[in-house]
């Protein structure tokens, strides 16, 4: 059970100061540049006029990812701060993207179902991530597509760990806990708890994916530690689908 509840930690998200908020480029940060992006959007499959959630959009720019592929962009988020960085940007680029501020756990009408919904890196963040999923699924048409990654509940803070002691350690996983962050937790889960969930929805895993960076991109980062993405999977991305 989480200590806090959706509406202070979305209260606790809203504090991001803006140059926080604003140092994210377009492809978000580094990890999200190498191992994310575009296993994201090759799990999304065809984007061209297909409409599609982005839940827990933070400051966009997967959103303007997008959009940019031709998708018709609805995307939700509860936080202050991003929400305004993203509205600020869309005003700037016309991209056509509608942005609603709103607990994913309890979504407001969004119209028509959705082709698509893509959740990416904000279940792990959220108290009742149950409901939020829950939404997520029920916002699909039938045979819709939801695709939703995390920090690897086997692999978290993977980077801070390698470079202390040259490899990975872990000695406790099963466990439900809240992890510190700068502004609000994160909760780790078994990956399982993930999975189950999804399955319960009435959903069909299609696709578990688990990115490992590229040796040479990590050689050119020279940065001591990036080996480890080589290594092991600090993300996993799941795609699943509704009935049809």
């Amino acid at each position: 059970m989480s200590k806090i509840s959706n509406a202070e930690a979305i209260a606790a998200w809203s504090t991001m100061p803006a140059d926080v908020v604003s140092a994210y480029d377009d492809q978000g940060d580094y990890p999200k540049r190498h191992l994310m992006n575009a296993n994201l959007l090759r799990m999304l499959g065809a984007l061209d006029g297909r409409r599609v959630l982005d839940a827990g959009s933070g400051e966009g720019y997967f959103s303007r990812l997008l959009a940019d592929r031709g998708a018709d962009v609805v995307a939700v988020e509860p936080a202050d701060a991003l929400r305004a960085r993203a509205r600020e940007i869309e005003r700037d680029r016309g991209q056509g993207i509608t942005f609603v501020q709103a607990d994913l756990a309890e979504l407001p009408d969004l119209g028509r179902p959705f082709d698509a919904v893509v959740c990416s890196m904000v279940l792990l963040a959220v108290p009742d991530w149950k409901a939020a999923m829950a939404a997520c699924v029920a916002a699909l048409k039938p045979g819709g597509r939801f695709v939703f990654s995390l920090t690897h509940p086997a692999f978290e803070d993977l980077f801070g760990i390698w470079s202390k002691y040259g490899h990975y350690r872990l000695d406790r996983y099963l466990d439900d806990y809240e992890m510190p962050g700068d502004y609000a937790p994160d909760f780790h889960r078994p990956l399982s708890a993930y999975l189950n969930q999804i399955i319960s929805l009435g959903c069909r895993i299609t696709e578990v994916c688990e990115p490992g960076l590229d040796p040479q991109v990590a050689a050119d980062s020279g940065v001591e530690g990036t080996e480890s993405y080589v290594a092991l999977p600090n993300f996993v991305i799941i795609s699943a689908e509704t009935d049809g």
